[in-house]
């Protein structure tokens, strides 16, 4: 046996392990969850901010609509790139830009500075890496795509539960620029690492469904973005988006006003509490629902957890003085929302294929980029007028029962219409 052939066996083993679609999903998993803090610990960083940039909530709250826009609004073309650069160079970009966001908002000193560095860097680095991994897994995985977009979609949502009590214990003891460097590196350099074993499949698993035959060719998004059906879905997506973001964007703002913010619950302080128990639900729920959403329905799950998410926000904003049902509702509110991220990128595959699959649920996550704006700066607006939280969250409570009708009433007859037709 020649040193090359010893060598080769090696190569030929690692590539082996890397051509896995269980590989993928780990590799992907670590990636989402890398760039998972930027998005999902923002609540932490805005009294902080507010103090130190002297200006209103609605103004700083910009910031956070900036990021989820350029994450959302590029992601058709950030999608494009990746379909035909490659995953590995342009995910590798994505969680450097992520890792570099953090580390230069540190260094500024002005409410322009943080939209431009923590907003616009943020939001195109998040935005590279969360549509490239979607892209990929809904290749790896044609015939469970719920369940894989699902599990990623958990590292997006749980990720910050491995940073929200290191950043909040950081940020008491360090502030927010040191807290910002340290965990920009950190962001930075997991993300490149677990970014260089990704890789597109060489070919699509064999199915048996002549729908999912049919849909390996796919529909082109010039021709999806003339029909009801996404438009439909982007309506729904946009609704579950905003109640969800306002959550997100706002839940340090209302818990002062609900007088949460000093509150103990089992020894620890209320809001990281929640956060950290948000995180947890939030990535638990989108693996489950999209793993339901394979075996009894799409429309079926979004009605159930959409009504979830309806239900336990009422019951949050009537228990809303109580530290420790703040808490637990919390974490229901999670479970209802973010399952959006598994169960509309795999029924929009099922729908227009996958041979476009990555530019094309770049158009659809672009409803999450006017989600943000509605639940960020126009949620606010909305509390200044009212001097209360609770029209806001009449307004969410109201979007999401609407969605979870229009998937069950609308969606799903609609959806059985359009593949009849087109199979």
């Amino acid at each position: 046996m020649t040193a090359a052939t010893l060598a080769a066996k090696p190569l030929a083993a690692e590539t082996s392990i890397l051509k896995s679609k269980w590989t993928q999903l780990l590799l992907g998993l670590i990636c989402m969850m890398a760039i998972s803090s930027p998005q999902y610990v923002w609540a932490l960083f805005t009294k902080p901010l507010l103090g130190a940039l002297g200006v209103e909530l609605a103004t700083l709250q910009v910031t956070f609509s900036i990021l989820i826009v350029l994450q959302t609004f590029f992601s058709p073309f950030q999608g494009y790139l990746v379909d035909r650069f490659g995953a590995r160079v342009l995910l590798s970009i994505g969680a450097l830009l992520t890792g570099l966001s953090w580390v230069l908002s540190a260094q500024v000193n002005s409410v322009m500075g943080i939209y431009l560095t923590y907003g616009v860097l943020g939001g195109l680095g998040t935005g590279i890496v969360y549509i490239g991994i979607v892209g990929l897994m809904v290749r790896w995985f044609p015939t469970s795509r719920g369940f894989a977009v699902g599990m990623v979609a958990a590292g997006y949502g749980i990720g910050a539960i491995l940073t929200t009590f290191p950043i909040a214990s950081t940020l008491a003891e360090s502030g927010y620029q040191h807290t910002l460097t340290v965990f920009g590196y950190i962001i930075g350099a997991v993300g490149l690492l677990a970014a260089q074993g990704l890789r597109m499949p060489d070919r699509i698993e064999n199915v048996v469904s002549k729908v999912l035959l049919q849909a390996q060719t796919g529909v082109a998004p010039k021709t999806m973005l003339k029909t009801p059906i996404f438009w439909l879905m982007f309506a729904m997506m946009t609704m579950m988006s905003t109640s969800g973001l306002m959550v997100i964007s706002q839940m340090g703002a209302f818990a002062k006003d609900f007088g949460i913010t000093n509150a103990m619950v089992w020894g620890m302080a209320a809001l990281p509490l929640a956060l950290t128990i948000d995180r947890f639900t939030n990535g638990l729920t989108r693996p489950l629902f999209g793993w339901i959403s394979d075996r009894y329905g799409r429309e079926n799950t979004m009605f159930i957890a959409f009504g979830l998410e309806a239900i336990a926000m009422t019951g949050w904003l009537y228990f809303r003085n109580d530290p420790v049902m703040f808490v637990l509702l919390s974490g229901v509110v999670f479970f209802g929302w973010g399952e959006i991220f598994s169960l509309f990128p795999s029924t929009l595959t099922d729908t227009f294929g996958q041979k476009h699959a990555t530019t094309n649920y770049g158009f659809l996550y672009m409803a999450q980029g006017i989600g943000s704006i509605l639940g960020g700066p126009i949620a606010a607006l909305v509390y200044a007028a009212f001097g209360s939280w609770l029209p806001v969250f009449g307004l969410m409570i109201g979007l999401d029962t609407a969605a979870a009708l229009l998937a069950l009433f609308v969606l799903k007859p609609m959806r059985i219409t359009y593949l009849k037709n087109a199979v």
